[in-house]
């Protein structure tokens, strides 16, 4: 059995965002930028696998959204006090 299936992904980073996940690209996963979306599509074999791959995604997209949402409020901080 083959099982498929894709998740778009919405965020005024997405582009970065996406090249941080792209290390993950191996096989079950490939995500790509299309649109101003990150575009993950994964495929298995077995529901167990593709259900643990799309865990494992969501949590790493879930980390690199609130990192680059870190390093923009840092950042805004930085500019708002003149440093």
């Amino acid at each position: 059995m083959k099982i498929s299936g894709e998740i778009r992904s919405k965020n005024l980073s997405a582009d970065e965002i996406e090249k941080s996940l792209s290390p993950d690209n191996c096989g079950f996963i490939e995500t790509s930028f299309e649109d101003g979306c990150i575009v993950a599509k994964v495929s298995g074999e077995s529901l167990r696998s593709v259900i643990a791959t799309v865990d494992d995604y969501l949590m790493n997209l879930s980390v690199a959204e609130k990192l680059v949402e870190t390093i923009c409020e840092e950042n805004t901080l930085k500019n708002n006090s003149g440093e």
